[in-house]
């Protein structure tokens, strides 16, 4: 050993100062059961005293597992910065995942190029479960992700892979249902929708609950009053224009997220339309973004917190071996001066 230079302790220094075997404080690390609460407490004391710190690799090649977990975007990469409820996603899991001991790595997977990298990385067992974000029906990563054999949770519903992935969910049918039901109970008739992706499940049951609280109000559902967008606050703008060309008389306007609801505010003001006096607006998600815009926007809050929280305890249950889950979140209405109460 090098003079001056402290030795790192080891499991069996930590044995030796608990006053218990190799064998127990090996089964306390790896969170193996039949170990003794008194056991535990004296191992715990002892890592504290020696300073000791677990060799991860050595950890890794003994359970199985890397201590990692995927957070796997199939968005590009600017929208990670650009939609604030990646990030609000992103660091939610982060918090979660800092009660686990593990490791979060970001991947990006876009691009074809980025798809074939990173599910050759999972499939080289690099992380022990992955969160997904953002999965479109249809997208081959899907099943190919599946095939990987590696524990998945995603946010928000899988179209079509309901039975082979799980997920966290905001109840979106429901939110959505409730800020078309506020807008008609404002004395609206006229309501138009900028609804998501019709391949992502928020932009479907968005989509179904403005439906259905408008049938449920004995008015017909017109295609005319239906514009889609990406989420984005330009495709927000464009389904605005594309909306007021076919239906000028419109006095309502649920858009299925914050930013392509603030993407209807300045085609509004050009178009002479006050808001909310002409036209009443209620956006989804709440994400920090609907409370700064003029009028700051009444919307459905969708509970990133605690959907990323929930996708990490589910994903640690996988990884743990527990049987497969989706769970579903419930929203709130949130009014604001777009469409006050």
């Amino acid at each position: 050993m090098i003079p001056g230079v402290r030795k790192r302790p080891t499991i069996r220094d930590v044995a030796r100062e608990a006053g218990v075997s190799y064998a127990t404080v090996s089964r306390v690390l790896n969170g193996r059961e039949w170990v003794s609460p008194e056991a535990v407490k004296a191992v715990t004391d002892a890592i504290a005293r020696t300073g000791y710190t677990a060799n991860q690799h050595a950890r890794s090649l003994a359970t199985g597992r890397s201590g990692s977990i995927a957070f796997l975007l199939t968005e590009p990469q600017h929208l990670l910065f650009r939609d604030p409820n990646f990030a609000v996603l992103l660091r939610g899991v982060a918090q979660a995942m800092s009660a686990h001991e593990l490791t979060l790595i970001l991947m990006i997977a876009a691009t074809p190029e980025e798809r074939t990298r990173a599910v050759t990385y999972l499939n080289g067992g690099h992380v022990d479960g992955v969160l997904l974000v953002s999965p479109h029906s249809g997208d081959p990563l899907l099943g190919q992700l599946v095939q990987a054999n590696v524990p998945i949770v995603a946010c928000g519903k899988v179209l079509g892979h309901e039975t082979t992935i799980s997920s966290v969910a905001a109840d979106e049918w429901a939110g959505a249902r409730s800020a078309v039901e506020h807008l008609l109970a404002a004395g609206c008739r006229r309501i138009a929708h900028i609804a998501g992706p019709e391949d992502t499940s928020g932009g479907v049951d968005r989509l179904r609950g403005y439906a259905d609280a408008l049938t449920s109000h004995g008015i017909t559902v017109d295609t005319a009053y239906i514009a889609h967008g990406d989420w984005s606050h330009e495709s927000g703008a464009a389904a605005m224009r594309e909306l007021l060309d076919r239906v000028p008389d419109l006095d309502g306007i649920f858009a299925a997220s914050d930013a392509m609801a603030a993407g209807t505010l300045p085609v509004l003001r050009e178009a002479g339309r006050d808001v909310p006096g002409d036209v009443r607006i209620v956006g989804f998600d709440d994400s920090g973004l609907a409370a700064t815009l003029h009028p700051p926007l009444s919307t459905v809050r969708n509970p990133l917190d605690r959907i990323s929280e929930e996708m990490v305890r589910l994903l640690t249950d996988l990884i743990a071996g527990r049987t497969p889950l989706s769970i579903t979140v419930p929203t709130s209405l949130m009014l604001r001066e777009s469409s006050p109460s």
